[in-house]
């Protein structure tokens, strides 16, 4: 079962015919909003807005984990992200479609990062954050549409939700990102540890503030234009996605779980045993 999420200007998907929209609340908080089931194309789905309707939810607030553990409860099984991200790659232009493959943790550890913590201890391996299968999936949709998609990059979370000092941009190009958003840590690392097949389909709004030229830095008005005049070829592309078939789920993301828990269940309280098999299923 795919969900899809929504970033910076997508607080719903005209082209998805709704069957429901579901209230939840999850042992962990209350998500974003309501998630809607629907149909698109050959598939049922689900959508979540991830800064709630009408974008009142800044990066650091959103509750990440209630967010993902309601699409797991649900039955979700794999999760596209879209995301607005800026470019520290020339490379990468504003416009273009990424798909980041890797993730460097530069947020201030204000966000709740893990389901795990209060006696149950689990270590996930996060060497290869990403569904290779659902980044394939999307790049050959973009090949198909004829768009530009970078497959591979490394993606720097900040903080925010102020933009970046040029430092800040360097440094993050000195440690081999090729671009940078505020949202998809701990998301991420959070699927990872539910067992869901994640991947992030970034749209490129800006370069950041590492060039030389002021006129290139990042401006909050300017991203949003951009990123709605790239918003079309975004929807373009999911609603070809949507008519091929789902891409196969990887048995290690699946199963993620299976080598990753230390502590003995007998020692869960019911409700940490609830919410546990939840994540393992």
């Amino acid at each position: 079962m795919l969900a899809i999420l929504g970033g910076t200007g997508i607080y719903a998907l005209d082209e998805v015919e709704v069957l429901e929209e579901i209230e939840m609340t999850t042992p962990f908080g209350e998500p974003s909003g309501k998630v809607v089931r629907g149909k698109w194309g050959m598939h049922e789905l689900f959508f979540m807005a991830r800064h709630g309707a009408g974008h009142k939810l800044l990066p650091h607030e959103i509750n990440y984990r209630a967010n993902i553990f309601a699409l797991k409860s649900l039955g979700v099984t794999q999760i596209l992200g879209l995301s607005a991200i800026g470019s520290l790659s020339e490379e990468m232009a504003p416009g273009d479609f990424v798909m980041p493959d890797q993730y460097f943790d530069w947020t201030k550890g204000k966000r709740q990062q893990t389901f795990f913590g209060a006696g149950i201890a689990a270590h996930v391996s996060m060497a290869e954050p990403v569904s290779t299968n659902l980044v394939n999936w999307v790049a050959e949709g973009a090949s198909q549409c004829g768009y530009k998609l970078h497959a591979s990059a490394t993606y720097a979370c900040v903080e925010g939700p102020r933009l970046g000092t040029r430092a800040e941009s360097h440094f993050l190009r000195q440690a081999g990102c090729q671009v940078v958003g505020m949202t998809n840590v701990p998301e991420v690392f959070l699927a990872r540890e539910a067992q869901i097949c994640y991947a992030t389909l970034g749209i490129v709004t800006d370069y950041d503030c590492w060039m030389e030229d002021p006129a290139m830095h990042v401006k909050a008005t300017e991203i949003f234009e951009q990123y709605g005049q790239s918003l079309g070829n975004a929807m373009n592309l999911l609603g070809y996605l949507m008519k091929c078939p789902l891409p196969e789920e990887e048995p290690e993301i699946r199963t993620a779980l299976t080598y990753s828990l230390l502590s003995s269940r007998e020692l869960f309280t019911p409700e940490q045993r609830l919410w546990f098999e939840q994540l393992s299923l």
